[in-house]
């Protein structure tokens, strides 16, 4: 599957003083196959120690994290000289070994210009409290996300439609009714399946079919991995006040709440009781968090409300499995109240694969705004609705309040821009 993320492997191949390089993310969102298809076709010859598969790879880094003490075991264990100036070393599972994480401030400082890139996941990776120094500085970190919808729809063959999706983005030109809803019918696809590679391969494989058991047995898996994860890395933290938080997401989005609550993850829960369990799956990057801003006001975190916040699921898919959602709902079911709550979900999981902090914001219990972009022409607005029906008093209220350069309105309905509003359908989310 094509990635963003290669445009960025590719500056770091070609900068002659780059840093190693680090890919974290959360479980199963493609780190090491992107890695290994990266080095694969930009590189002469591959070292690529996996940590977790051969645990006898760490006692190269044991005595010594001088790199060339280190590459000289490597050469002694392949049987082979390594070429450094054709060659990238590829440490997988990183977060396993934390003398190969110390290594790396070395590697950085060598006079050799060793090409290092690691892969880890972020519950290992970040969460846990190093014996060993971290190597602040001397590593270029980058994050993977879940396949966003112009991802999927590489993924899916339509080359052709994700510049006809971009073209009609930047000038606010509908689309024919035919291509629209087409696109329609893929969002709700990708609504479905979410963004995790092996999830999306469950049903190329299967011929597209929507219904396939191996879709919901590959989200199984992946979240089964989470729950086992929440128990080998929580540390100090109860492993169970954990599960319950994420557990409770798909009940927190179900009901529209201006925030997290926490007596919806137990009767008498509290932040006390709470906040380390939320800090552990933020950290893990399994939920992502979003504040409650009082004022439209650079710099938003300023205005940040600590104690008011929303939580989203990191990858809609596996929210979509957790909370028994099927086929039909997103699909034909004119009643399934839910598909807010999934559609909000889906439009953070978009904002943050470009890594945007993400904001809202409330006019007393009444109006809110789903999202607040802090963008170079200024703040603006993002309101999202899962239909066609635009009626929208919370944001002509915000408009009216703050008077924005323009206000988003993100919904089933085709482009256009009118009274200072600029109509992006769901299946553009990620042009902004």
């Amino acid at each position: 599957m094509r990635r963003k993320i290669e445009n960025t492997l590719l500056q770091w191949q070609n900068n002659d003083h780059a840093l190693p390089l680090m890919l974290i993310g959360a479980r199963q969102t493609g780190k090491t196959y992107i890695i290994e298809k990266f080095c694969s076709g930009n590189f002469e010859n591959r070292v690529q120690l996996n940590f977790l598969e051969e645990d006898n790879f760490k006692s190269f880094f044991e005595n010594s994290l001088n790199p060339e003490n280190i590459v000289s075991k490597i050469e002694m264990y392949f049987d082979r000289k390594i070429d450094i100036e054709k060659t990238v070393f590829f440490f997988d599972e990183i977060q396993v070994c934390e003398r190969a994480i110390s290594s790396l401030k070395f590697f950085a400082e060598s006079k050799n210009r060793y090409k290092v890139i690691v892969a880890g996941s972020l519950p290992g990776v970040k969460i846990n409290r190093f014996q060993s120094s971290f190597p602040v500085g001397k590593v270029q970190i980058e994050k993977l996300f879940p396949l966003d919808f112009e991802e999927f729809l590489w993924a899916n063959g339509n080359e052709i439609g994700v510049n006809a999706i971009r073209n009609a983005f930047e000038k606010d030109e509908k689309l024919d009714s035919a291509n629209h809803n087409k696109f329609l019918q893929l969002y709700k696809t990708c609504l479905y399946l979410g963004g995790m590679p092996a999830v999306l391969n469950a049903y190329f494989d299967n011929e597209k079919n929507m219904l396939s058991p191996a879709i919901n047995k590959a989200k199984q898996d992946i979240i089964t991995g989470y729950l086992a994860d929440m128990a080998k890395y929580s540390g100090n933290i109860n492993s169970l006040k954990i599960i319950k938080v994420f557990e409770s997401i798909h009940l927190q989005l179900a009901q529209q709440q201006k925030k997290f609550r926490y007596k919806l993850v137990e009767e008498r829960g509290n932040k006390e009781k709470f906040e380390t369990a939320i800090e552990w799956l933020l950290q893990a990057g399994i939920l992502h968090s979003c504040h409650r801003i009082e004022k439209p006001e650079k710099p938003l975190k300023s205005s940040e409300n600590e104690k008011a916040f929303k939580l989203y699921m990191g990858d809609t898919g596996l929210l979509v499995y957790q909370s028994g959602v099927k086929v039909y709902d997103i699909f034909e079911n004119p009643k399934f109240n839910f598909i807010g709550g999934i559609t909000e979900n889906f439009v953070a999981q978009q904002f943050m694969a470009k890594s945007k902090d993400l904001f809202y914001w409330t006019s007393g219990n009444d109006a809110e705004v789903d999202f607040i972009l802090n963008e170079e022409n200024g703040i603006i607005p993002c309101e999202v609705k899962a239909d066609t029906n635009v009626i929208s008093r919370s944001l002509n209220e915000y408009m009216k309040k703050y008077s924005p350069h323009f206000s988003i309105r993100i919904s089933a309905k085709n482009y256009g821009f009118a009274n200072g509003i600029k109509s992006v359908p769901l299946y553009a989310t990620h042009c902004l």
